[in-house]
């Protein structure tokens, strides 16, 4: 009965150690699309702030 609850705590570590792997996972990747579209609108602004400082005119 004793090895049975042993494995089983070992189990449950292994699953606490996966989930926490995902969720580590999940938020990287989730940083990483904010990365990409605050870059987008960075390259947006300075297209449209350096259009508008040349005077063609």
């Amino acid at each position: 009965m004793g090895r049975w609850r042993s494995i089983m705590r070992e189990l449950s570590a292994e699953a606490r150690l996966h989930f926490y792997a995902r969720s580590l996972s999940r938020r990287t990747g989730a940083s990483m699309h904010h990365v990409g579209l605050y870059s987008a609108f960075a390259v947006i602004a300075a297209i449209v702030f350096g259009t508008l400082s040349v005077h063609p005119f």
